[in-house]
């Protein structure tokens, strides 16, 4: 059930646990004062834990072409640089 905020004539708020169907208070129960809800912004969405990747999301672009995300190696070396060592060139003397 969702929690709506009401503030009362004095300028207090409170806070009461409501069914939705429920019709809007008008007069406060503890005090008997006129009261008027509030209308909030709601709470975002909010990811708590450390299960939550990069990878896990899926842009719109990508989603549509039936592509998977790539990987991001951003801060890691490349494999291929780590192979490749420059040659030495060698010198004879005779």
């Amino acid at each position: 059930m969702p929690t709506y905020e009401y503030r009362r004539q004095d300028g207090t708020t409170f806070e009461i646990i409501q069914r939705i169907t429920d019709e809007a208070l008008t007069t406060c129960p503890t005090t008997q004062q006129p009261v008027c809800r509030l209308i909030s912004g709601g709470t975002g969405l909010i990811f708590k834990g450390s299960g939550f990747y990069q990878t896990d999301y899926v842009s719109r672009d990508e989603s549509a072409n039936g592509k998977k995300p790539e990987a991001n190696n951003e801060g890691k070396p490349d494999a291929k640089a780590e192979s490749e060592e420059p040659a030495k060139a060698e010198t004879e003397t005779d």
